[in-house]
């Protein structure tokens, strides 16, 4: 599994690299549809005639962000093209006898806070060796979108700052 990990990094840096290219493909015109990756023409609903690309579906800040604030737990599934990351169980070292696994959903392209969700699981480790589920403050769920939201924040001032 350790081989995985780095493969699942550099995957996902290629997607970041290359999802603002995907963001807007110049255009114009009164035609219906739009052309999108491969040159497949994708019907644009969006009525007005305007063009309309198909792309991820998610803030790129706020994706960043969750990878970059969550990033000391193992990652069990990424899905930047549906905003879904989900942990593997993370044990604190120095406490051994719980663990964590978070979800986190980005619901939208706005950097806004409503577009954010994160979900968090405990458990316990019993004397037999194995674990239960666990009762979790609401607060850290709230603490973890409230640094997500700080650090995609900080994310796009930065890139303003180099614009």
């Amino acid at each position: 599994m350790p081989v995985r990990q780095p493969i699942l990094w550099a995957i996902l840096a290629s997607i970041l690299v290359l999802s603002p290219a995907c963001s807007s493909l110049g255009g114009g015109g009164d035609n219906a549809e739009s052309e999108g990756r491969g040159g497949l023409r994708i019907p644009s609903f969006g009525g007005g005639g305007s063009d309309e690309v198909a792309g991820i579906g998610v803030n790129s800040y706020l994706w960043r962000a969750s990878l970059d604030t969550i990033n000391f737990m193992p990652l069990q599934e990424v899905d930047p093209f549906g905003g879904v990351i989900i942990t593997d169980w993370y044990a604190n070292p120095e406490f051994t006898t719980e663990r964590f696994k978070v979800t986190v959903y980005i619901l939208d392209t706005r950097l806004r806070a409503d577009a954010l969700s994160v979900r968090v699981f405990r458990q316990e480790q019993q004397e037999n060796g194995s674990w239960i589920d666990a009762a979790v403050s609401p607060e850290t769920a709230v603490e973890i979108e409230n640094a997500i939201l700080t650090r995609a924040r900080q994310l796009r001032i930065s890139n303003l700052e180099t614009e």
